[in-house]
């Protein structure tokens, strides 16, 4: 009951004043309604009913998840329900891709099992590392890894056969597995040294380490430190929710594309500075500031909108990235291994006067995870170049785990966006002779 005495409904009323008509649609999930409600408001029969207009997206849902969940204003990440803090301390990145795509943690035997499958399909055809030789020799190795993601489709016509739900595990393994394998591929390319084979008897991210860094036939033992550092940052990296790249990977895959290609197309999405590069972004910045002296101009020059803080704010959060403080964590352990990286001094200043100076506080610039993740990835040896590839790697398990939960929803159809068409009526056609 209302605080009138009357009957709370769970609906919206709606009058049009054009009309004068009005209209009762239900409130789903406590503030959600349903867009095809409204097309029931017209002016007449010969109307096409009312739509929302939401460029980027900004407050539509486009379905409904269990996969992850966020609450901006709250500074919240959760993994099938699982925080993202629990899950960055106590488990593996490849546990945590088993939850993603099935939905609850695995025993030990699963987890096993998990790891044997992917394991066993790191390798990938010969013939990919001819078309990684067919690129220069400065080519971007996101362009390259792209393209051998679509590549692989060719390698597995089945992959067409998304209705098979055990055809589609085998195509989600594969990429689990072979996504290292074609960043490390394109990293030694760019380097002009010969490519290296998976171990299988090393870890996820330790057999990344040594596809990339180990030099001739020597056997090649990562720092645990800096393993299990990447393990994190590839768990706090594993998915996010319907951004950019996972709505791409849902709309390609809404047209039964397989699923290299689908998710080929979320990876460009994702090479975007607006998205994976913004990491990329923080690190020019600190070097371009290049020592704490040059800060407070710095930062007296983004209050003039001369320059961009990058690395801090998010569409998302309003309050702390929960990841930028795990990150901010696992730098510490980095740098004892690595050593002390001058940049951390600049990026600790600059967080310093984020979080206590009034002009960044009432417009939420709290650090994100891009805002320490690109410091982490230089001190172990990446080049600028690969950043968005070591983006792409831990979300291919996030993108697989959208797509397929896409596929099994029967309220999904094909993507196809409405537009509010604002060009030319009818025109008739004018010899070329008589134009202008």
């Amino acid at each position: 009951m209302g605080e009138n005495g009357n009957e709370v409904k769970n609906t919206l009323s709606i009058r049009d004043n054009r009309t004068g008509k009005n209209y009762e649609v239900d409130i789903l999930d406590g503030n959600v309604i349903q867009a095809m409600d409204l097309r029931q408001i017209k002016v007449n029969d010969t109307d096409f009913g009312m739509m929302a207009y939401d460029p980027a997206f900004t407050n539509t849902a486009s379905t409904c998840s269990t996969v992850t969940y966020i609450d901006g204003g709250k500074g919240i990440l959760r993994y099938r329900g699982y925080p993202i803090d629990q899950l960055a301390e106590r488990s593996s990145h490849l546990e945590v891709s088993y939850l993603l795509l099935h939905g609850e943690l695995p025993t030990q035997s699963q987890l096993d099992d998990f790891v044997q499958d992917v394991t066993l399909h790191t390798y990938v055809h010969e013939n990919i590392t001819e078309l990684f030789e067919a690129f220069r020799y400065d080519a971007h190795a996101m362009g390259m890894v792209i393209s051998g993601v679509s590549a692989l489709s060719t390698f597995y016509p089945e992959a067409k056969n998304i209705e098979d739900a055990d055809c589609r595990w085998q195509q989600i393994v594969r990429l689990v597995a072979k996504m290292p394998t074609l960043a490390a591929y394109a990293y030694r390319h760019h380097r002009g040294l010969p490519y290296v084979y998976p171990e299988n008897e090393l870890s996820y991210t330790a057999n990344f380490l040594s596809m990339l860094f180990r030099i001739g036939t020597c056997e090649y033992k990562p720092s645990p430190v800096l393993e299990r550092a990447l393990d994190v940052l590839f768990i706090l990296h594993a998915d996010h929710e319907q951004n950019c790249s996972a709505t791409a990977m849902r709309v390609i895959g809404s047209s039964q594309a397989d699923p290299y290609s689908a998710l080929a197309g979320a990876m460009a999405a994702l090479y975007g500075p607006l998205h994976g590069g913004a990491n990329e972004a923080v690190l020019r910045m600190l070097n371009r500031i290049e020592h704490v002296d040059n800060i407070p101009a710095f930062m007296e020059g983004v209050k003039k909108k001369e320059e961009r803080l990058m690395g801090f704010g998010h569409r998302v959060y309003k309050a702390y990235d929960p990841r930028a403080s795990i990150i901010k964590r696992t730098a510490d352990e980095v740098f004892e291994v690595t050593g002390h990286n001058p940049l951390l001094d600049i990026a600790l200043e600059l967080e310093n006067i984020a979080l206590s100076e009034e002009y960044f506080v009432e417009r939420n610039l709290y650090p994100n995870v891009d805002f320490y993740s690109g410091i982490i990835y230089q001190a172990m040896g990446f080049p600028v170049e690969l950043f968005p590839v070591m983006f792409a790697i831990p979300r291919t398990v996030g993108w697989l785990a959208q797509w397929q939960e896409m596929l099994n929803d029967p309220a999904q159809r094909i993507a196809r966006p409405r537009q509010v068409y604002v060009g030319e009526d009818t025109r008739d056609f004018v010899p070329i002779g008589e134009r202008g």
